[in-house]
């Protein structure tokens, strides 16, 4: 192997090596997690803020957030996984995941997730649930995305 190739294959080990010690910070985290959960699918809150200022329900949803705070599970009948997720300055949703048909989300306070699945209104901002699939198929299929994986 000639001294050139050598120092070349070096320079660019080095390269990569210094490339992938750069950690982006907490905010930009959520920020590549929200922009690359958007590239996946169509990502919209308007539909859940019409929701709730109608007090309408059954409606099918998508939208993003913020994790805000994690609940016990609701383990009567199917188990759901139950958390808070902050779409706006002034609604915060409740979530129950159906974890016996879709995986547990890994989820901490403050990551962003995007979502899709039925709304329900309440006076506190509402609660999202089907974010799975539906193993009838008498439903549409929701999901969550965390972290650029879907849970459904």
């Amino acid at each position: 192997m000639s001294i050139c190739l050598k120092k070349s294959l070096l320079a660019i080990f080095l390269a990569l090596a210094v490339s992938a010690c750069n950690q982006p910070n907490a905010d930009s985290k959520q920020l590549q997690s929200i922009a690359s959960a958007e590239t996946t699918a169509a990502v919209d809150d308007t539909a859940i803020e019409q929701a709730f200022a109608a007090r309408k329900s059954d409606v099918q949803v998508s939208g993003k957030g913020l994790v805000t705070k994690l609940l016990a599970d609701d383990n009567k009948g199917s188990r759901h996984q139950k958390f808070l997720v902050k779409i706006n300055a002034q609604q915060t949703l409740l979530f129950a995941h159906n974890v016996d048909l879709a995986p547990r989300v890994p989820l901490q306070v403050g990551d962003a997730i995007t979502f899709y699945g039925e709304y329900v209104y309440n006076p506190k901002g509402g609660v999202i649930h089907w974010t799975h699939h539906a193993p009838q198929g008498n439903h549409i299929a929701g999901w969550i995305i965390h972290n650029g994986n879907k849970y459904q």
